[in-house]
């Protein structure tokens, strides 16, 4: 499979001015990925690690007090190499929906609560492509069927559905032009955990039907475990670790990763779970070093000032700790 996303170096910060007084807050701070064609790639980490400014970046959907300072992202679509941050507005037209789609949060910031589902859907084809109203009902209703969803719900009002019919009716409307590239926003949020079982079938279904590649961001690792073929782990502003979902499961090896996987809820099990001491660093400050090492049992005088590589560990595992670096030294000495 080819790159369709990649990031460089990727920096990006919120820069706010009040009082004479300039504030920096490094949200981004030196993200490389590839993201393959047709793979479920999940981004996770603790709430304000920077999961969703990440992914506003990716999308191109961002403006101050959001700058991207320094680094590179670059689609790869068709054989065309194209500069995310270099688009023309006619591209950028082309690109969303048809080619790009968003799968947001919360799905009444999408569905207008004045217009019937069948009214939204037509006036988001509409203005993508020729269509007269039966024609984009008609394709509609079919697309609803091949995602198990009844076409009854096309005559509704957004309020007269629940929580998870409309999140469901919200990842359709994002991908009934049928993207290459899907970006999805913790799409699960606020539900129960059976609702979100029927949402994350359909992510499933709407992704392997298409062929499509998905970008989830999501601070749930259940929900990385149950979606995702490769997990990306961030802290602080940092990629910490990556490999494929099996081995970030069985065997992370950055101790941030391990309170991540320690702190799930198991139904065998009455034994407390672990909660991640501390809290995360401020980002207009951040510490010095490896940005986790106030928080690691682990931490060594190299984690406060020396900041870690990304170093692959093993084939296509890859993190950025001191101590693991030092582990596998010792191993090859």
């Amino acid at each position: 499979m080819g790159t369709i996303i990649e990031t460089n170096d990727l920096r990006a910060y919120y820069i706010t001015q009040a009082y004479g007084v300039e504030r920096t807050v490094k949200a981004v701070d030196g993200i490389t990925l590839r993201i393959k064609e047709g793979e479920v790639y999940g981004i996770a980490g603790e709430s304000g690690c920077g999961k969703s400014t990440l992914l506003r970046i990716l999308l191109g959907a961002y403006e101050p007090p959001l700058t991207v300072v320094g680094g590179e992202v670059k689609y790869h679509l068709d054989g065309d190499i194209l500069d995310a941050a270099d688009l023309t507005d006619e591209q950028q037209r082309d690109l969303k929906w048809r080619t790009i789609s968003y799968i947001p949060q919360g799905s009444m910031h999408v569905l207008n609560p004045v217009r019937r589902i069948r009214d939204t859907f037509h006036d988001f084809i509409s203005a993508h492509r020729d269509a007269t109203k039966s024609e984009s009902f008609q394709l509609t209703a079919d697309y609803l069927r091949d995602l198990g969803l009844p076409e009854k719900v096309l005559a509704s009002y957004p309020h007269q559905l629940s929580g998870g019919m409309r999140q469901r009716v919200t990842i359709a409307l994002a991908t009934i032009l049928w993207p290459k590239l899907i970006f999805a926003d913790e799409p699960t949020t606020a539900l129960d955990v059976v609702v979100q079982r029927g949402v994350i079938q359909m992510l499933k279904d709407v992704q392997q039907k298409e062929g499509s590649t998905l970008v989830l961001i999501t601070h749930d690792i259940g929900v990385h475990a149950n979606l995702a073929d490769r997990i990306g782990i961030l802290y602080a502003g940092k990629l910490v670790e990556e490999s494929d979902t099996k081995t970030i499961l069985e065997n992370p090896r950055h101790p941030y990763t391990r309170f991540l996987i320690e702190s799930l809820p198991s139904l065998d099990s009455r034994e407390e779970r672990l909660a991640i001491p501390g809290r995360p660093p401020a980002l207009d400050r951040p510490p010095s070093g490896c940005r986790f090492h106030e928080r690691c049992p682990l931490a060594k005088d190299i984690c406060q000032t020396v900041e870690p590589d990304l170093i692959e560990i093993e084939p296509k595992h890859f993190t950025a700790c001191h101590v693991v670096e030092e582990e596998l030294s010792s191993v090859a000495v």
